[in-house]
């Protein structure tokens, strides 16, 4: 059956409407005739699974990636980056349901500071779109840039030199699992994480990657398939650095940081024109992005985060920039007198805000507050929660994901006099 792509959904997949149904169709652009032979229910939608594009839409442009249609990594890059970004402000505006501008990424490809690239045996790439089984071999992220044609290089060499087990992931066996590649876009500091099952690795291993600026080795001991582990051993540097504006960050294995450096600049930046007062309150402030970076600018900064680990990143943070910032560990919905701070900071996981915490935010009082979200529909959520008491004074969207439907947004709440 054939038909015309009207539009594209929230999750950036061209709609069709054939015979009465919407199939919602990946890769595809407004305009786009496409043909659509079979396809699969993911709860309430119907997303085609077999296609093609007959006669392709006068938007379109053409992929600087080789593997873009096949690879799950990108759904966007034949789309010209102003309609993604005209996409994402319609896809705020349809959740919020108000207008919000969208401050383009400077960079849109070599921008990721990150990928997990797995090693199995049909590839070492990332998954093909739409499942966990299979792989689509690559030989460089363009979107990460191109070091990561050297490392997989030189991870290809090493193989082929040692021969070890590489991951049977329907079978969850071997010993080769993942290589995550990390690098400071602003200082051009390199890591390099091999993720193993048990087993020896070979002593040469680290020679393949000389050039690298730390080398790790972690063990994953679970049955799960995931791109981290137990720390095994580190060769050369214990961390490479990443800096924005007049801020260093320590970057481990084991630690998160936003993935989009040069935009995670103007994210700092917006957060931090926000802010009002003197104290401020840093929740979910993992390794410190936000608490430190605000703690420089003379803020007296105060974080919670749950995860011990990243608490300890983010105070070896704070003492290597020599700032007045201070984290522990602690549950969101467990924090006390939220009224003693000028600016509450929160930026939360997907899910979005504990309703404890809500209760808590209503009952304090606090003047101001700064949500960062990385889900606006969780975001739509909480602010109807807590539109008894705040109201929205200012709103801005970051695209911190080209090629993805992803979208940052922040919102400043004030509470209503």
């Amino acid at each position: 059956m054939r038909g015309v792509v009207e539009r594209l959904d929230l999750e950036g997949l061209g709609v069709v409407r054939l015979d009465k149904r919407e199939i919602h169709v990946p890769f595809t652009a407004p305009g786009d005739l496409v043909e659509v032979r079979r396809w699969r229910r993911k709860k309430k939608t119907l997303i085609a699974t077999d296609y093609e594009v007959v006669e392709p839409s006068e938007i379109r442009t053409e992929p600087k990636c080789p593997y873009f249609g096949t690879c799950g990594g990108c759904l966007l890059q034949h789309l010209p980056y102003d309609e993604q970004l005209k996409f994402k402000s319609d896809k705020l505006l349809e959740i919020l349901g108000f207008d919000v501008e969208v401050i383009p990424s400077p960079e849109i490809y070599g921008h990721r500071n990150r990928i997990d690239v797995v090693i199995s045996t049909n590839g070492i790439g990332f998954r093909r779109r739409g499942t966990w089984w299979n792989v689509v071999d690559i030989e460089e992220c363009p979107v990460f840039g191109k070091t990561s044609r050297k490392v997989l290089l030189s991870l290809r060499e090493f193989i082929e030199d040692h021969k070890p087990s590489l991951y049977e992931i329907g079978k969850n066996k071997g010993f080769l699992r993942y290589v995550v590649i990390r690098e400071g876009k602003f200082t051009g500091e390199l890591m390099v994480n091999l993720v193993t099952s048990e087993g020896t690795l070979p002593a040469e291993f680290p020679s393949y990657f000389d050039y690298a600026d730390s080398i790790y080795w972690s063990v994953n001991r679970t049955p799960s398939d995931v791109s981290y582990g137990d720390v095994e051993r580190f060769w050369k540097g214990e961390f490479i650095r990443e800096r924005l504006d007049d801020v260093t960050y320590l970057i481990h294995p084991n630690s998160f940081f936003q993935t989009n450096s040069y935009q995670a600049v103007n994210l700092v930046r917006e957060v931090s024109k926000l802010v009002e007062g003197e104290r401020v309150l840093d929740l979910y402030s993992g390794v410190g992005t936000f608490g430190v970076y605000l703690a420089k600018r003379g803020f007296t900064v105060e974080g919670i985060e749950i995860n011990p680990f990243a608490v300890e990143m983010a105070n070896r943070n704070a003492e290597l920039n020599r700032v007045d910032a201070t984290f522990v560990v602690g549950e969101d919905k467990d924090v006390e007198n939220l009224a003693k701070y000028d600016t509450i900071i929160l930026d939360p996981p997907r899910a979005g805000l504990h309703p404890k915490l809500i209760r808590k935010i209503l009952k304090d009082e606090p003047q101001t507050i700064v949500y960062v979200s990385c889900n606006p529909k969780t975001l739509k959520l909480n602010l109807e929660e807590l539109s008894g008491k705040y109201s929205v004074e200012g709103a801005v969207g970051l695209d911190m994901f080209p090629h993805t439907p992803h979208v940052e947004v922040v919102v400043k709440l004030k509470l209503k006099v």
